[in-house]
């Protein structure tokens, strides 16, 4: 397949680590792998193709493993840390290239932060959006999520086999617009001070509003294209996505062995001061959990007025930011 021009956004389907994974991909030059999160897909990263294919580089955002247009292995196992980290490893490979800057977003952040852990050859830079460098490179053990926020809390929630499959593919559309919307900087959640909790008796969407019209960012022909990424998979649209959430335990202690472990390559980190994952995390505990974590950072980026849909949010910022921390690795 040759080359596609800067002006337009080609589409292909990659053999990755067994795995048949769905690519979007525009420009020439060096590797930027962009990597989505839940409930996303490559169109997430729409504002960042162009931009960073003018300034000279290949872009290519994923499908990740079980989502959208990429293949959905059956088994739960199968979608721990490892197999999403031998998924980028083999992608970068399969796309021709040695190396790649990782760009992850949500659980997309995880990966790259994990993947440029366990193989710093093949990464020249990683940036996480949303999520930073946990000492596990996971996310905390559900038993503390329990004790926390309750059986109704979503990722104790999302275990349930099937339930939040059905109650998220009811009205895709509905899902897709509150999902957003809530957990946006323009959204009842957008001060970050409250979880995401089923109240007894609720169904998943319940406790998500429904918004009088879309936010600024967001459009109608956004929640349409993102509806039409996930039709693919029919009746198991959501489940590769939760699968990964099923995997937070199997993750810790496959990784056990990397606790603590800093990321040694150069690293970005960009949030919204509204997005209700970092919200419990002091300004003070973040800057030293980067500090450790992520010994060659070349800036920690907060973004006023922006919640959890960073890149997507605040796409100009963000791809400053990108454009910004690229030209410092090529010196």
């Amino acid at each position: 397949m040759t080359k596609q021009a800067y002006g337009r956004i080609a589409h292909r389907h990659v053999e990755a680590n067994g795995v048949r994974l769905h690519v979007a991909e525009q420009g020439e030059g060096p590797l930027v792998l962009l990597l989505h999160g839940f409930p996303e897909s490559w169109y997430s990263w729409r504002h960042q193709f162009a931009p960073l294919a003018e300034a000279g580089y290949r872009v290519v955002a994923v499908d990740q493993r079980g989502y959208a247009r990429s293949e959905q292995p059956e088994r739960v196992d199968a979608y721990t840390l490892l197999h999403l980290v031998g998924d980028v490893t083999a992608l970068i490979r399969a796309l021709g290239e040695e190396r790649a800057v990782l760009v992850g977003h949500d659980w997309g952040a995880p990966v790259a932060w994990t993947t440029a852990t366990l193989r710093p050859d093949l990464v020249r830079g990683v940036a996480g959006l949303s999520v930073p460098p946990l000492p596990t490179l996971g996310l905390p053990p559900l038993e503390q999520a329990r004790e926390r926020f309750g059986d109704g809390f979503y990722q104790i929630y999302f275990q349930r086999p099937g339930v939040a499959d059905a109650e998220l593919l009811r009205d895709p559309h509905a899902t897709f617009r509150r999902l957003f919307h809530t957990g946006s900087g323009d959204g009842p959640r957008g001060e970050g001070s409250q979880a995401w909790v089923v109240g007894e008796g609720q169904t998943l969407l319940d406790g998500l509003v429904e918004p009088e019209k879309l936010p600024d960012w967001l459009s109608e022909a956004d929640i349409e294209a993102f509806v039409a990424d996930y039709a693919e998979h029919g009746e198991r649209a959501f489940t590769g996505g939760l699968n990964w959430y099923r995997n937070i335990d199997r993750n810790n202690e496959l990784l056990a062995g990397l606790h603590g472990l800093p990321v040694e390559v150069p690293a970005l980190y960009v949030k919204g001061d509204r997005d209700m994952v970092t919200s419990q995390i002091p300004e003070e505990a973040m800057h030293l959990l980067l500090q450790h974590l992520a010994p060659r950072l070349h800036r920690h980026l907060t973004l006023p007025g922006v919640g959890h849909w960073t890149q997507q949010e605040s796409p100009a910022e963000v791809t400053a930011a990108l454009l910004d921390f690229l030209r410092h690795l090529d010196g």
